[in-house]
């Protein structure tokens, strides 16, 4: 009752506007704060087992850390959320927009969180921006649901904490804006800047006075015209790349299904992991230690830290081992996601791309030909991939020069990331985060509005069932007074047991109770009409029903369960009814 109170008065005084922007500053805030905790916990865990430890006997460690902290994210899923899920990555931020008005449960806030920082911090092989984003949208969606705000105002403070997150999690509020806007709201107009804005550099300061370690220490540099050619080169090799990472991340997801226990996924993916880690110990964690080695000019730290450190002076045992890893960073990463880890692929994006954008540069330079800019090639790689692999090429373009401090790049940033862009495009119509939801039909798509909004429909929002149901061993003259009395032009023959038999239609009804068709005393079942097609409600979506209705030449059609039982009818007009106000929903949740 007060909030009610308070939502009164607020609505009286405050326009909604305005209330928005003031939410904004309290989403960024809060969302600046997970951020830095997220950062700080993932950190500690990650320093307490690996200080004062002698490399070599990491190497053992390594074989457990990760199955470990893959078992504890399990662990805490099952037995402390127990009946509730937790889902990770992007896509279901973006699922929640389109088919769950925006709601994420509030357990997200903090369960991202913890299962993220245990996941990461023992060794997963993931990222912690997309757990961030996820606490952060939950974070502005809940807000939104608390002050009784409208889908259109809850998407955009679930938007804010998005932002909120990916700027908090590293220092970049230009580019938790971007994010926002390229992934989570395709189609904006300039009002959804200002709160954006506001989201993501409150925290952005939050996060850098509560948690100042950078992700990449700054580097400032000039890019060559000379080297204009091999920026094009690697542009096609990240692009084909980020079409291979997201063609085995499909595999690899399949294969992880067929595994029913989650249990044994733990002990698949741990085990794995361990033993590439092992081999790759620049796979452990994040690897934005390898990435800021390498911008350091360390080019054989990749292999010093190794089980083939002895052979770290050799060009081609780095350019080779580089390769190795950055292939190896694709399954470790889908390992840790799949088996039950929590965490996200935009970091692995990252470094992947840094490795690819360091084995091409590093592997030119000892040919002989010419002499590139190596960390040049390292900072556009990961842009690269970031943007082919997310297709979000302003977000790879901003990020990385904020966080490299690369603005000096900024022209061979643009072409590498529209080029990696393009080719994934041109070859998966969807990114990584949209083409699970394509698939099943729950992406609302700006490209196609029509398909899109038919999509959000569910046959049984649209069920109509006040009609007068006939038996079949009942006639016209029994029920004249209800067929007379009937709003409704068609009549369902229903057995007892719920079975529907046919239909009938009030015009031939009305012709046998007025004599002028014979009938008046014979059994519905013998008069039933069979219809031509039927809506099975556990099998077809909105867009096959609008199909046969268009095949058929109908206006309505009767809906079934699966045991042909009958549950009532959908027509065009409950449809275009819901179609229109899904329309205005859609159209009208970014103003």
């Amino acid at each position: 009752m007060k909030l009610n109170a308070i939502n009164n008065w607020r609505m009286h005084k405050i326009s909604n506007r305005n209330f928005i922007i003031i939410l904004a500053f309290v989403v960024g805030i809060f969302g600046g704060i997970a951020a830095s905790v997220l950062k700080a916990l993932t950190h500690f865990i990650a320093s307490t087992l690996q200080d004062d430890v002698d490399w070599h006997y990491k190497y053992s460690f390594y074989l457990f850390f990760p199955l470990l902290g893959i078992l504890l994210s399990v662990l805490y899923v099952r037995k402390v959320l127990k009946s509730k899920s937790l889902e990770h990555g992007i896509t279901p931020i973006i699922y929640a927009i389109s088919r769950k008005s925006s709601h994420i449960p509030v357990h997200n806030i903090y369960s991202q969180i913890i299962t993220s920082a245990m996941t990461v911090g023992f060794g997963g092989s993931s990222g912690l921006e997309a757990p961030i984003a996820m606490s952060g949208s939950a974070i502005g969606s809940n807000t939104g649901r608390f002050f009784g705000l409208q889908y259109k105002e809850v998407t955009m403070l679930l938007a804010c904490g998005a932002a909120a997150g990916i700027a908090g999690a590293f220092n970049s509020p230009l580019a938790g804006m971007v994010f926002a806007i390229e992934i989570l709201l395709p189609e904006f107009s300039i009002p959804v800047l200002i709160p954006l804005l506001i989201s993501a550099a409150m925290a952005s300061v939050v996060s850098q006075t509560l948690y100042s370690e950078p992700l990449f220490h700054t580097f400032s540099t000039e890019w060559e015209v000379s080297a204009l050619f091999f920026y094009l080169l690697l542009a096609l090799l990240v692009g084909g790349y980020s079409v291979y990472f997201a063609k085995i991340s499909s595999v690899v997801k399949n294969w992880f299904l067929n595994i029913k226990n989650p249990y044994n996924k733990v002990w698949v993916s741990g085990i794995s992991l361990g033993l590439m880690i092992f081999i790759f110990p620049a796979l452990y964690g994040e690897g934005y230690i390898a990435i800021q080695q390498i911008l350091n000019g360390q080019f054989n730290a990749i292999v010093k830290n190794s089980l083939f450190s002895d052979y770290q002076d050799i060009g081609v045992v780095i350019l080779a081992y580089s390769v190795l890893t950055l292939f190896a960073k694709s399954f470790a990463a889908l390992f840790t996601l799949n088996g039950g880890g929590n965490g996200g692929v935009f970091g692995p994006s990252l470094v992947m791309g840094g490795l690819l954008g360091f084995a091409f540069a590093y592997g030119v330079n000892l040919t002989g030909v010419t002499e590139l800019n190596v960390p040049n090639f390292v900072v556009v790689g990961m842009a690269g991939a970031l943007s082919g692999i997310m297709h979000a090429p302003l977000t790879g373009v901003f990020l990385i020069a904020e966080i490299t401090g690369g603005y000096g790049l900024m022209v061979p940033l643009m072409l590498v990331t529209s080029i990696s862009y393009l080719i994934n495009r041109s070859i998966q119509k969807y990114s990584i985060y949209t083409k699970v939801l394509a698939d099943s039909g729950d992406l609302l798509s700006y490209e196609d509005k029509d398909r899109s909004v038919l999509s959000m429909m569910k046959v049984r929002y649209v069920l109509e069932t006040n009609f007068v149901i006939l038996r079949p061993d009942e006639t016209p003259k029994m029920r004249q007074s209800d067929i007379i009395h009937s709003k409704r032009n068609i009549f369902p023959i229903v057995t007892e047991k719920g079975k529907l038999l046919g239909i009938l239609y009030s015009e031939r009804l009305f012709s046998i109770l007025l004599g002028e068709e014979e009938g008046i005393d014979q059994p519905f079942h013998k008069l039933a009409e069979i219809p031509t097609d039927l809506v099975k409600i556990h099998e077809e979506d909105m867009e096959s029903v609008m199909l046969k209705m268009k095949k058929d030449d109908v206006w309505i059609l009767p809906v079934i369960d699966k045991d042909g039982n009958y549950l009532g009818f959908v027509s065009k007009s409950s449809v275009f009814n819901k179609y229109r106000a899904l329309l205005m929903r859609q159209g009208h949740y970014l103003e």
